[in-house]
């Protein structure tokens, strides 16, 4: 789970607007995890001044949990600087110790960190599901002035990540893949 943290709510462009299908989506899916004892990584992003004042900082109290996030015992938590998990945080070396060869993405945001770890972990060999479901992302401004909605970016980031890195999976999916039945 990529980023899934209370740091975004600081952030100017945050809308509760799909936060609700979301949270019911990465909910279903930390309950299937724990139902199946499947591991679940937690994941957050820390970036910027050390300072109160910066979302990103530990010193600011937000890098934690978004707060309607159903609870669980992560097996490992690591924090991040850049949009991949899989750069400088040692998530790697956890899954490969692990014996992990599958990984489902989910978190926030869509097009970013978790398209991001999820174009390198294919690239490094890992077989992934991606539960665009259980994603989240909000409108952008592109260059010209127009606003590209998140549902936009939804659709592009599962058109470009099907069958090249990821299988584009809903949670029900990839809990089932998770299980061998697929």
């Amino acid at each position: 789970m990529i980023d899934a943290q209370e740091s975004f709510r600081q952030r100017p462009y945050f809308t509760a607007t799909d936060l609700p299908a979301y949270l019911n989506a990465q909910n279903a899916l930390i309950d299937g995890c724990v139902a199946r004892g499947l591991p679940i990584v937690r994941v957050f992003h820390v970036d910027g001044p050390k300072t109160a004042s910066n979302p990103f900082a530990l010193e600011s109290g937000f890098v934690q949990p978004l707060a309607q996030l159903h609870p669980f015992d992560a097996a490992a938590t690591f924090h991040k600087s850049r949009h991949s998990a899989l750069v400088g945080t040692g998530l790697d070396v956890w899954l490969t110790q692990n014996g992990i060869q599958r990984l489902i993405i989910s978190g926030i945001r869509t097009e970013q960190c978790c398209e991001t770890t999820t174009r390198h972990a294919s690239d490094l060999g890992w077989q992934v599901d991606y539960c665009l479901d259980a994603t989240l992302t909000w409108d952008m401004q592109q260059l010209d002035g127009s606003t590209l909605s998140a549902v936009d970016i939804k659709a592009r980031t599962a058109t470009v990540l099907k069958d090249r890195f990821a299988t584009i999976c809903s949670v029900a999916q990839a809990l089932e893949r998770a299980t061998g039945a697929a």
